[in-house]
Formats: C-alpha cells, sequence, structure tokens
C-alpha cells in the first residue's frame, strides 16, 4: 500500500517533486516507463501527477483502515477539491497528494479539457467503487462504470502523448479502453471479493441463485465467455481506431496497452474461462516478447491470425480448485 510508504505531508520540495514519480514507479513500472519514454517531455510530470494522485486515492480507499463511511466522506472530499479548483477557488492544502490535483487543474483550468474529462471521469469511478463496496451491480452500473473508467484512461492517453496531434473524433475513440476494462475486470474478479467488490453482475448471479464466490459455475462461465467475446470486439475497433492516430508516441503507447489486455484475455481463454486469483505468468519475459511482437505488427498494420474467441467448453469441463 502506497500509503504507508509515502506520508501524506512533507516540507522537503525535493520530495514533492519527485513524489509523484515515485508512486507511478512503485504502482506500475510499465506505467512509468512508458510515461518516461513516450509522453510528452512538456508534460510528463503532469502525467506523472494525474496518474500517482488517483493511484493514492485508489489505495486509500482499498485499505484495511477506516469504515465504509470513512471511506465515503474522503471520496466526497476529494470531489469537492475538483469542484472547487474548478471554480476558480482552491482551498489551502497541507497534504502532498491533493497538492497534486490542485496544481494539475491550475496548470490547465479549462473545464472542457482532455484533462478535465480524465479527472471527473476517474474521480467518478472511485466514487463507484466506494458506492459498490460489499453489495451486486447492475449489468446498467457495470456498463457506466467502463464508459467512465474508458473516457478516463483514453482521455489522458491523448492528453499527454503527442496532444499538438489531436486524434480523430469518431464511436470507436473509447472502444480499446473499453474492450481493456472488460478484461481487468474479468482478471480482478477473484482476489476482488476480499475486497468486498464483485465483478459479476447480479442478473446473472440471481438468475441462479448463485453467491458471488461462484465463478466457477456453468452460468458464471458463460458470462465470462460473452465478455470475452465482447472484448475481442472491442479490441478489435479499437485497434483499428488507434492505427488512425497520426502521434507515433501515442501509437505506441496504445498498442502496449492493448497488448497487456489482450495477451491477459488469451490467458484466461486458455484457462477454459475458469479465473484465478493471480497470472504470475504474466510476468514472464515471453509475455514481454509476446507484447513487443504485438506492437510491432500492429505499427505496421499485420492483421493477427484471428480475434475471435476460443471455443466455448462444454458443461461438463470441470474447473480445477
Amino acid at each position: 500500500m502506497l500509503i504507508s510508504i509515502f506520508p501524506n505531508s512533507s516540507s522537503d520540495e525535493g520530495e514533492k517533486q519527485h513524489l509523484a514519480a515515485r508512486i507511478t514507479r512503485v504502482a506500475s513500472k510499465q506505467t512509468y516507463y512508458t510515461l518516461r519514454w513516450l509522453a510528452d517531455k512538456d508534460r510528463l510530470q503532469r502525467a506523472f501527477r494525474a496518474y500517482a494522485y488517483f493511484r493514492w486515492v485508489d489505495d486509500w480507499l482499498d485499505s484495511e483502515t477506516g469504515t465504509q463511511q470513512d471511506k465515503l466522506a474522503f471520496v466526497v472530499h476529494q470531489q469537492s477539491l475538483l469542484d472547487a479548483c474548478y471554480r476558480g477557488e482552491p482551498p489551502a492544502i497541507t497534504n502532498l497528494e491533493e497538492q497534486m490535483l490542485l496544481d494539475l487543474v491550475d496548470s490547465d483550468p479549462d473545464s472542457e479539457s482532455g484533462l478535465s474529462i480524465y479527472l471527473h471521469n476517474m474521480m467518478q469511478v472511485m466514487t463507484f467503487d466506494v458506492d459498490r463496496r460489499g453489495r451486486l451491480i447492475s449489468q446498467a452500473e457495470l456498463a457506466e462504470y467502463s464508459q467512465a473508467l474508458s473516457r478516463a484512461v483514453t482521455e489522458y492517453m491523448f492528453y499527454f502523448f503527442g496532444h499538438d496531434q489531436p486524434p480523430p473524433q469518431g464511436p470507436t475513440r473509447y472502444h480499446a479502453v473499453v474492450g481493456a476494462h472488460m478484461v481487468h475486470m474479468l482478471r480482478d474478479m477473484v482476489c476482488d471479493i476480499d475486497l468486498g467488490y464483485y465483478n459479476a453482475p447480479r442478473e446473472i448471479l440471481s438468475s441462479e441463485a448463485l453467491a458471488p464466490e461462484d465463478l466457477h459455475k456453468p452460468a458464471v462461465r458463460r458470462w465470462i465467455y460473452e465478455r470475452a467475446r465482447l472484448a475481442h470486439e472491442y479490441f478489435e475497433t479499437g485497434r483499428a481506431y488507434v492505427s488512425t492516430v497520426k502521434s507515433l508516441r501515442c501509437r505506441l503507447a496504445g498498442f502496449a496497452y492493448l497488448a497487456r489486455f489482450e495477451w491477459m484475455l488469451k490467458a484466461i481463454e486458455r484457462n477454459k474461462y475458469c479465473l484465478k486469483a493471480d497470472y504470475p505468468e504474466r510476468k514472464k519475459f515471453k509475455v514481454f516478447l509476446w507484447i513487443a511482437v504485438y506492437v510491432i505488427k500492429a505499427l505496421l498494420r499485420i492483421r493477427w491470425r484471428t480475434t475471435e474467441p476460443v471455443e466455448i467448453f462444454t458443461l461438463s469441463d470441470q474447473c480445477e480448485e
């Protein structure tokens, strides 16, 4: 947890300058190096702040300290800070992490900017995470959750990677990240249960009188299969959209992001839609090579052998417990 690693206040100016980069690197080395190598140099520090601030918020919400009411009060406070900043009324702050948010808005107070879209949609995601903890969510809520996250991540990418070459508008603008978020939710379904987050919609569970832990039941696995099919479709249209982006650095970042989740989807399919608590193989060197080949093929617009999900399991197939 980053909360215990980085104190909430400090008078050290050097600590303030490097805090965002340090949080980013601890949380995700891939994100850190993607930003370091590919983000616009004049926006690099802001890119670190934008990622690190919500990483801190998310870790605070997932921590074992504090009650549900405490977490709700925390995220409401963060929303009030964001609103005050865009009203031009930033409050006095002694917390370094919250100061990152104020600095971000101060750097670009345009409420219609890509940065603003990112900040507001990520705050919506954080708020929903608090609201959904400990309860089942509907398919409609799950869809809106994915849309908010996809708007946030996509606009973050376009704001910090090749911003001087704006990408085209279009109905598939957010598809790559929608597909990635679907896979992300599947990947984390098992471990999220321990945190009180249930990623399968209540319609699926209630139709078979299943508990959130019944992830290996045929009805849930069939739903996972359907999500995989839908994710493949979003990856296909999302990849095509990213190919139209003019900025090479932005395309590289986009394809690298897609590759991580397309590989993860293949791992879920290889396991016959039986989800696991962890996928340690995704950290192996051969996966890095797979991602590199994916990015090169995507840049050269070489079509993959297939983008269809693997054949659905038979109901007689059993998951390994």
